[in-house]
């Protein structure tokens, strides 16, 4: 999966036409922790009942099109390797910056579960 084929996917919807901006969030594995301590890589786990939630939850936000997640669930993914792409598409700036923020935000705290793997200290 990548972000020009959920960008082609909303492309699609039959509501298409009543967006006026599409925004993609792209997380990538980070070389560091929020620590400081360098990472090697990591694996993801997805609640995806409540992703379905969530997502319901925000499609009903007034002006939004369509909101898509892909998530590399379920093997090491490496340092610059794709964990999430989230896109949003809507009517108006302000609308779907916020949902993207509100969405993304609710992914990251309630959905997702991350375990890092780090560089091993040589003695």
């Amino acid at each position: 999966m990548n972000v020009t084929t959920l960008l082609e996917q909303i492309k699609k919807h039959p509501d298409y036409h009543k967006a006026g901006m599409i925004l993609c969030h792209n997380g990538v594995v980070r070389a560091t922790s929020r620590e400081g301590d360098e990472v090697t890589g990591l694996t993801i786990t997805v609640d995806h009942d409540r992703l379905e939630q969530i997502i319901k939850e925000q499609k009903k936000t007034p002006g939004i099109v369509e909101i898509l997640i892909h998530i590399n669930e379920g093997k090491l993914l490496k340092v610059g390797d794709d964990v999430m792409f989230l896109v949003v598409a809507g009517d108006i700036r302000e609308t779907v910056i916020q949902t993207l923020t509100h969405t993304l935000n609710q992914v990251k705290t309630q959905v997702t579960s991350k375990k890092q793997f780090f560089k091993q200290e040589k003695k």
